[in-house]
């Protein structure tokens, strides 16, 4: 194929593109593939998960800005580029009955209207591939699954001259995936691994309770061997210091294992107007050749 190969991921939150297909993008731009992130929100109502940066008056008060600089280091670690589409964080409404969300934020956007950034983007940057959640947003955060929303729109309007049209000239992509990282089979895999070494698992609570009802199993029809990158991702994810600890649950597999037990990131191929064979190994599988 002559035409550059770029792949673009659609992400909630700063910190989402560093914990979801972080080390299939790093894969992706050391092979000369041009990768853009799209960051629907600022994080701003994110909590500061990182119990070592609790309390720091200087954080709270300027989460913005510190999410911001936080993201402009991971991308340069993963070395894509990454544009904001400047929508306000929903925040994880807690509690029975959940609270309202706030006015003005991005889950409560018109769908229509929210999807208009992101078709100009597309648009300007004319991916083959895009990579966004599934219709529950991986985990039912209301901010991933509005981003499920628009993404789902922007696919099929940017290619649509009758649709938005004052935000620049056509450009359908090619196909477009979920991201399913967090799977059960993975999961079970590292867990079983773990234990057959004599390790401590950290994933047996979580299996414990595992509620097929509510994260039914989903088709993993893609998978991209990235190991040698999972410390690319690492440090990109680590980057994000309010949300990450780096003493904490993420890292407690040893990287060895993870490499040599599940040395791939998993997708779940939900729209291709490409041929292509499942399973695949390759984002650009059909795209390639075509």
């Amino acid at each position: 194929m002559t035409e550059q190969l770029r792949l673009m991921a659609v992400h909630a939150h700063p910190d989402d593109e560093s914990s979801k297909g972080a080390a299939a993008m790093a894969k992706y731009v050391a092979e000369g593939v041009e990768v853009l992130v799209a960051t629907c929100t600022g994080g701003e109502r994110g909590s500061i998960l990182n119990p070592k940066l609790q309390g720091d008056p200087y954080i709270e008060a300027n989460i913005h800005e510190v999410r911001a600089k936080e993201m402009a280091e991971a991308r340069e670690i993963l070395g894509v580029r990454q544009e904001w589409l400047g929508f306000v964080d929903s925040g994880l409404p807690e509690g029975d009955p959940l609270p309202p969300l706030p006015e003005g934020c991005f889950a409560l956007k018109d769908v229509e209207e929210a999807a208009e950034p992101l078709v100009r983007l597309i648009r300007s940057f004319r991916p083959q591939v895009i990579t966004t959640y599934d219709e529950n947003g991986g985990y039912p955060h209301p901010d991933h699954i509005m981003t499920h929303k628009i993404t789902m729109v922007a696919f099929d309007a940017a290619g649509d001259p009758e649709r938005y049209p004052d935000s620049g000239a056509p450009w359908q992509p090619s196909k477009l995936y979920y991201n399913q990282g967090f799977n059960r089979p993975r999961t079970l895999a590292l867990h079983e691994a773990l234990l057959a070494r004599g390790m401590e698992s950290p994933y047996a609570e979580w299996l414990e309770r595992w509620d097929d009802s509510a994260m039914p199993e989903r088709q993993l029809t893609t998978r991209v061997p990235c190991g040698e990158y999972y410390p690319v991702r690492d440090k990109a994810l680590i980057a994000h210091a309010t949300q990450i600890d780096p003493d904490g649950g993420w890292f407690r597999v040893p990287m060895e294992i993870q490499q040599e037990v599940w040395p791939t990131e998993d997708f779940e191929l939900a729209r291709s107007l490409v041929d292509t064979s499942l399973p695949e190994s390759d984002l650009f599988a059909g795209v390639r050749d075509n």
